[in-house]
């Protein structure tokens, strides 16, 4: 049984591990696997990509998921009671909820595995996902140069904890005031953006739209990275904001077909939490 809170849960050969049971789910192995289990889900309304491919994840291989509203969470009960009632009857619980503290509770009871699916500090299943893409893309994925553009928040931070495990060369581009504890900030994105391969990007707080104007990723500033550079935003994205309204429709997009290892990578790392095999 494992915990997967944030990345730095993991080591970098569990991570290459948790790539390859999705390579073996992708191949048609691991079939009902979850055939008997109980998979108890807290999501926000608002979720759109990891809810759908984590209950599909579930569903596909045999399992059954019970969802609640996130806020279901939030009550005056102490969460570790909360848990160990659950235990009785759920295999996996699986969280997505803006206390990270408090899915960090649920996972010290130690009963059953316990995956952040969000927290308002960090998205690790989003950026195993991201990185699982990556490596069917680019077999140097793990030595190539990545720029994030944005502000402090899960996405950035989930990267810095990528950083942390991995040793990828990531560095952020931000406006001084915005920037992310571990990773290398420069100031000027015409510079940044100089000999990178993948450029990352997240949505911006509404207050912090103004500061982050000249960092817009254009097509234009996309033609001072590296040849074969690509730009990964992650979703929801808006046009006008942090992207270029026609970048989108440009070479340096990834793809709306990035994401679909989102379902395989949701079954990878259930698998590895509740079997480690």
């Amino acid at each position: 049984m494992r915990n997967l809170i944030e990345l730095t849960d993991l080591t970098a050969n569990e991570i290459q591990k948790i790539f390859n049971i999705a390579d073996k789910l992708n191949k048609g192995e691991y079939e009902k696997c979850l055939e008997g289990k109980t998979i108890i889900l807290f999501f926000q309304s608002s979720s759109i990509r990891t809810r759908v491919t984590f209950e599909k994840g579930i569903f596909d291989l045999g399992g059954q998921s019970i969802l609640f509203p996130s806020d279901t969470l939030d009550k005056k009960e102490d969460i570790k009671d909360v848990v160990n009632y659950l235990n009785n009857w759920a295999d996996c619980i699986i969280v997505r909820h803006t206390n990270i503290d408090l899915i960090a509770q649920m996972a010290e009871c130690k009963l059953l595995p316990i995956i952040n699916a969000m927290s308002g500090v960090n998205h690790p299943c989003e950026i195993l996902s991201d990185l699982y893409s990556l490596s069917k893309i680019r077999s140097d994925y793990l030595d190539l140069n990545y720029l994030f553009v944005g502000a402090p928040g899960n996405i950035g931070n989930a990267w810095a904890e990528a950083k942390k495990v991995l040793g990828i060369n990531i560095k952020q581009c931000c406006p001084a005031g915005y920037e992310i504890s571990g990773l290398t900030t420069e100031h000027d994105i015409n510079k940044a953006i100089v000999n990178r391969d993948i450029i990352l990007t997240d949505s911006l707080p509404s207050k912090a739209l103004p500061d982050f104007s000249p960092y817009q990723i254009t097509n234009e500033l996309m033609q001072n990275a590296n040849i074969g550079a690509m730009l990964n935003p992650c979703p929801p994205f808006f046009r006008g904001e942090e992207v270029s309204a026609d970048i989108i429709n440009s070479k340096y997009f990834i793809g709306y077909s990035f994401k679909k290892n989102l379902l395989n990578m949701h079954q990878a790392i259930m698998y590895f939490s509740m079997f480690n095999d």
